[in-house]
């Protein structure tokens, strides 16, 4: 298999109800707009504040843009599951970390871009060792300090919608 994050990893091509039609390259899957599937994993630390970091402006989407949770691509028969375990501990620089719980899935589309997202959770005690090749800069902040720069600081679109559907389905569970 090609390395993860590379323009040649085979990732799994899915329809509307997010079944496998296809394969396609990484680079193919993002060149002709296939549908494919990624992970959004939420880390909080033992204070309960979340993990928030700026992308390396060397990302193929949205680079150099913040964002609130860590993940990426599902590989070619890889699990939502096994993949956000996969990007948290990669991102994070940390190993052992509990299996992400999955909380919801939601179809992210636009003009550019179409993607099933697994939105997940996780536990991650500090110090994180973030991957420099993915993260320039990073920080745990509060709800609170995230809500402040949610108007001030530029953020990737997907991360900014599962943000939005996170908080809504939390509302919905209260």
């Amino acid at each position: 298999m090609a390395a993860m994050g590379s323009a040649d990893e085979l990732l799994d091509i899915v329809d509307e109800q997010d079944r496998v039609v296809g394969q396609a390259r990484r680079a193919d899957s993002y060149a002709r707009r296939l549908r494919h599937r990624c992970v959004f994993v939420l880390a909080r630390d033992a204070e309960d504040r979340i993990f928030v970091h700026r992308r390396t402006a060397a990302k193929l989407v949205f680079p150099s843009l913040y964002d609130m949770f860590v993940g990426g691509v599902v590989g070619a028969g890889e699990s939502y599951e096994a993949a956000a375990l996969r990007e948290a501990e990669e991102e994070l620089g940390v190993r052992g970390l509990p299996a992400p719980v999955p909380l919801f899935k939601f179809l992210y589309e636009t003009g550019e871009h179409s993607w099933w997202s697994a939105v997940h959770e996780v536990r991650c005690e500090p110090p994180v060792d973030p991957q420099a090749e993915e993260i320039a800069w990073h920080a745990f902040l509060t709800e609170e300090e995230l809500a402040a720069r949610l108007g001030e600081w530029e953020w990737v679109p997907d991360g900014l919608e599962a943000y939005r559907r996170l908080r809504e389905w939390r509302a919905g569970r209260g």
